[in-house]
């Protein structure tokens, strides 16, 4: 159930400096205990337990020299590579650790091709080893960018608008694929970007790609030289938005599997090339991606279009990363890769087939956000099922915990505002300590993905189904379950027979015990739970069920909740006044009256945060507002607010002169947003997710006139 807390409700801790600015990168070295922010022209090392302790700060190139440290990378043998944009002259140094204390080399190097000039252009880099990879502009303008990588043996990608157009660069990840391969497969490297489209001619279309290049790549030796000769790139798509829309990446988590790593996920975040205010994260399988690069691929054609290639295939398969196979059959590095394989390579990058989600949609889809950056977190709970928590930031400060565990898709836990002024949040990395490091470019903010204290109850500990979190029933608090040697510690039926009375007081209808036991100590804990129950008259039958070795007790309510407060109101026969319901979570609301679901109808306008309620004298009665959750196919109701409704004459003693004024304003608002909605949903496309709100004035202005001309634009 996602609930919203304010920064001043969000346990946090937070660095700030008067002369702080220009935040540009972020590194957690858990080796040492620090955390190293890059600013504006200089490095400051922050202590990983405490942030707001800082440990030092040092100047890089002058603090007069407008230097922003766009980069700091982990060697192999424990210096930290730290470059800057130093005045549209990229310069690279390093860091190094020794006796406790972090110093600096005398000596620097040119660090053109490795970061940019400008400080504000998107780019991407990694270290494996000693060497390093990176994605960006290599010269002045910005106009010629590269994928290259560094080092002794020095490749970049060929510099033709088949390879790369326009791109801009977002995220770079190392697969060792040949930890698990069976043929000693080289290891991958993958690019993450979004490029104007080449399939479409004049087109200004931008559209996500993933590009693959192999770590053992030495180019080719005729065709190719000192070039990718195992570059190759596919669309990446999160169906989402408006048909004619294209979904944009924005960040990538890549979430290893330890067994295999072909099953490894990348989590990404995505917002809509159009003006409308939405996002999503989609995930995507290694071997789905793998499968992708074995297909078919398209060629460009006289005519100026791209259509799928059906000539020779060649051998070795173009592309290929070095395998057994290969080997056997004399190909021992890709210098050995014939001429025409390579030229064939060289004109066909381009893959036939699309990258899709593992579900076919996105996990999760969120109007009015941009979603910026994500981490994913893999988590056991209580009762040892694995869950992928999902920590996502936007552009607005805020923070969504986020957890998709497969059958019941992605679902919001809770949004938490780490920043008080709106800004976006730039980075966020992710401690093996259960530490969350954000920051944008004024502040850098730390949180425990561990806390489970805005949990105030039981029933919303449990309700909330946080896998970090369980109800401590000794200490009555709402604590962390990680790493916890007492099981017992925590609410079970078969170790203390009893749940949180709140649950079934509040109105909820489900309760998870994570515990495995026979049906006869089940049994027994179910009727010492049940003889404890309040009000137990106010339920119509209570039974229990199995599922995934977790014992349910359902109980329906046959009356409404009565733990809320019952608000007692006058209203007025035959006009039109409004009921609030303003949930604490982001939920549907349902509205019931004498414990019978209230339909909409000529006396009923249902909205979504109240009820217009043009009362006749048969109306008096109970109005409760409930929200409504669908888990696992099985519906979870809260009370949210209730009143006990008295009718009475204009004039008369009942009348209601204070819900009058702002009631009529509701209900033409209400009316209006009925016929929208009907429009909206009328031309609705099945297979895509529509943009849900649009969130600016030329997007606000393109509906006032699809209006004009009888459409209708979301």
């Amino acid at each position: 159930m996602p609930v919203g807390f304010f920064h001043s409700d969000v346990n946090l801790k937070l660095f700030k400096e008067p002369d702080f600015n220009g935040l540009s990168s972020l590194l957690v070295r858990e080796d040492i205990g620090l955390l190293f922010v890059g600013a504006r022209g200089k490095v400051i090392t922050l202590s990983l337990d405490d942030i707001t302790v800082k440990t030092r700060d040092y100047s890089v190139f002058g603090i007069e020299c407008d230097n922003y440290i766009r980069m700091m990378h982990t060697l192999d043998d424990g210096r930290i590579l730290v470059c800057g944009t130093k005045a549209f002259d990229p310069t690279c140094t390093h860091l190094m650790f020794e006796e406790g204390n972090v110093t600096m080399e005398d000596s620097f190097q040119n660090g053109r091709g490795k970061v940019p000039f400008d400080p504000n252009e998107n780019f991407a880099s990694m270290v494996n080893g000693n060497t390093l990879y990176t994605a960006g502009s290599i010269n002045f303008l910005g106009t010629v960018k590269s994928f290259q990588r560094h080092g002794r043996n020095t490749l970049r990608t060929e510099p033709i608008w088949s390879w790369l157009n326009g791109p801009n660069m977002i995220s770079m990840k190392f697969a060792e694929i040949s930890k698990h391969s069976n043929n000693n497969e080289d290891d991958n490297v993958f690019l993450f970007l979004t490029e104007i489209k080449i399939e479409a001619q004049r087109s200004n279309l931008r559209l996500s790609r993933v590009a693959r290049v192999c770590k053992s790549d030495l180019g080719g030796l005729r065709i190719l030289q000192k070039k990718w000769t195992s570059f190759l790139k596919a669309r990446l798509d999160c169906p989402f938005g408006d048909e004619g829309s294209a979904s944009l990446v924005q960040d990538v988590f890549f979430l290893q599997d330890e067994n295999n790593v072909t099953d490894s996920i990348f989590y990404a975040t995505f917002t809509l090339s159009t003006t409308c205010s939405q996002s999503a994260v989609c995930a995507y399988k290694l071997s789905d991606i793998q499968q992708v690069f074995r297909g078919n691929f398209m060629t460009f054609t006289d005519s100026g279009s791209w259509v799928r290639y059906t000539g020779t295939v060649f051998s070795p398969y173009p592309g290929s990363c070095i395998n057994d196979e290969m080997r056997a059959s004399g190909v021992r590095t890709s210098r050995d890769v014939p001429d025409a394989t390579l030229l064939f390579v060289k004109n066909h990058p381009l893959m036939e087939q699309v990258v899709t989600p593992i579900t076919g949609k996105p996990l999760l889809v969120r109007p009015t956000a941009q979603f910026s950056k994500i981490v994913v977190d893999k988590v056991t709970s209580l009762d040892g099922e694995q869950h992928n928590v999902m920590f996502i930031s936007n552009n607005s400060g805020w923070l969504q915990k986020a957890v998709w565990s497969g059958d019941d898709g992605g679902r919001i836990i809770e949004d938490l505002q780490l920043f008080k002024n709106p800004q976006p949040i730039r980075f966020l990395q992710l401690s093996r300590r259960g530490q969350l490091y954000s920051a944008t470019r004024t502040a850098v903010a730390q949180l425990s993905v561990r806390d489970c204290s805005r949990y105030t109850s039981c029933a919303d500990c449990l309700i909330a189904r946080d896998p970090y979190c369980g109800w401590d029933h000794l200490k009555g608090l709402c604590a962390a379950v990680a790493g916890a040697s007492n099981f017992s510690m925590y609410v079970t039926l078969t170790k203390t027979c009893s749940l949180c009375a709140t649950l079934i007081i509040r109105g909820f209808n489900s309760f998870v015990a994570g515990s495995r036991t026979s049906l006869m100590v089940m049994l027994q804990c179910a009727q010492a739970l049940i003889a404890s129950i309040p009000h137990i008259k106010l339920f119509t039958h209570i039974y229990l069920s199995e599922e995934k070795s977790r014992i349910i007790l359902m109980a329906v309510l046959a009356s409404p909740t009565v733990s809320k407060q019952i608000t007692d109101i006058h209203l007025t026969a035959d006009v039109a006044q409004f009921l609030p319901c303003f949930p604490d979570a982001n939920l549907p609301i349902s509205w019931s009256f004498s414990g019978k679901i209230l339909e909409p109808g000529p006396r009923h306008i249902l909205l979504s945060q109240g009820l217009v309620l043009t009362p006749s004298f048969t109306d008096e009665g109970l109005y409760t507002c409930e929200t409504v959750e669908v888990v696992k196919g099985r519906e979870h109701k809260k009370a949210v607010i209730q009143y006990q409704v008295k009718i009475g004459r204009q004039g008369g003693r009942y009348f209601s002169t204070h819900l009058f004024p702002y009631t009529l304003i509701i209900v033409s608002f209400g009316a209006l947003g009925v016929i929208h909605m009907y429009k909206h949903w009328t031309q609705k496309s099945p297979n895509h997710v529509r943009c849900g709100q649009c969130g600016s004035d030329p997007c606000t202005n393109r509906t006032i006139q699809g209006v004009r001309e009888g459409k209708v634009y979301r």
